[in-house]
């Protein structure tokens, strides 16, 4: 088996993220915030999976897209989304279950 890699997951991670705009749809309340917050979760995720960073390096990688950002207003979405999908990232290379279920295509009640 190859060695995990950023990319990889973060492919993944994109796939599961259509599962989080099903139910972000269906919800009796405003979802703007949760469309922000999504939208800058895809951003990072493609931007992942262009540049493929090294295992080793990718935590490093994820800040510096944040300190790119650091003039704009969603520094701080920004760098909280970077932190789930580092935590994201260590749950993938930590837990095979995990890790199965999401290159299995992260199946829920949300997507069939």
């Amino acid at each position: 088996m190859s060695p995990l890699r950023p990319a990889r997951v973060c492919g993944a991670l994109l796939l599961a993220l259509d599962a989080s705009e099903g139910r972000r749809r269906r919800r009796k309340r405003d979802t703007t915030p949760d469309a922000l917050g999504l939208a800058l979760k895809r951003q990072l995720l493609i931007r992942a999976v262009e540049a493929d960073p090294d295992p080793d390096e990718f935590e490093a990688w994820l800040l510096e897209r944040c300190l790119a950002r650091a003039e704009d207003d969603a520094i701080g979405a920004m760098r909280a989304i970077a932190g789930e999908i580092v935590a994201e990232w260590g749950l993938a290379s930590a837990c095979p279950e995990f890790r199965t279920w999401l290159m299995a295509g992260a199946r829920s009640e949300d997507r069939t």
